[in-house]
C-alpha cells in the first residue's frame, strides 16, 4: 500500500466515523478496568489506561509490564469502553489500527470472548489489564478505574 492509498483509507475511515459518532452507544452496563488481584496497581486514570490499550504505553506507572485485553471485536462493551475512555468509536479505532499497524508502531491487543473470559485471563497473569462488566467482578481481580 502506498502512503497516498494508506491516506485515501485513512480519509475515508475518518469520513465513515463522523457519520457514525452519532450512533456512539448509550451508557448502559457499568464498566471496570481490572487489574489481577495479585498485582500492586491500585487505581488508573482514564488517560493511562486509553495509553495502555491504544499501544502507546507498554507500562504500569510503577514500571511493570502492561498487556492490554480486549473484549471481541463488535462487542457492545468493547465499543462503550473505547467510546468513554479513549474517545473512539468502531470506524475511529479500526482506523487508528489500520495506521500504526501500516506503520510498524504496534498491534492491537489480544481479544478475549467475554468477560468471564477476561476476568480469568487477567486473574491468572499481573501483567494483563482488561475490562469487564461491573457485575462480573469477583475476588480474583480489583477494579482500578470505574468508567463512567
Amino acid at each position: 500500500m502506498t502512503p497516498n492509498s494508506l491516506r485515501r483509507v485513512l480519509a475515508a475511515c475518518a469520513l465513515a466515523a463522523a457519520l457514525s459518532a452519532s450512533s456512539l452507544p448509550a451508557a448502559g452496563a457499568e464498566l471496570v478496568v481490572i487489574v489481577s488481584a495479585k498485582s500492586p496497581v491500585a487505581s488508573l486514570r482514564a488517560d493511562q489506561v486509553a495509553d495502555i490499550f491504544l499501544g502507546q504505553v507498554g507500562t504500569f506507572p510503577d514500571g511493570a509490564e502492561a498487556v492490554a485485553l480486549d473484549q471481541r471485536i463488535g462487542s457492545q462493551l468493547r465499543d462503550e469502553f473505547y467510546a468513554r475512555v479513549a474517545a473512539k468509536t468502531p470506524a475511529l479505532l479500526k482506523a487508528y489500527w489500520t495506521k500504526m499497524i501500516f506503520t510498524g508502531r504496534g498491534q492491537p491487543p489480544q481479544e478475549a470472548g467475554d468477560s468471564a473470559a477476561v476476568r480469568r485471563m487477567v486473574a491468572d497473569n499481573p501483567a494483563l489489564i482488561g475490562y469487564i462488566d461491573k457485575a462480573a467482578l469477583d475476588p480474583s481481580v480489583k477494579a482500578v478505574l470505574v468508567v463512567r
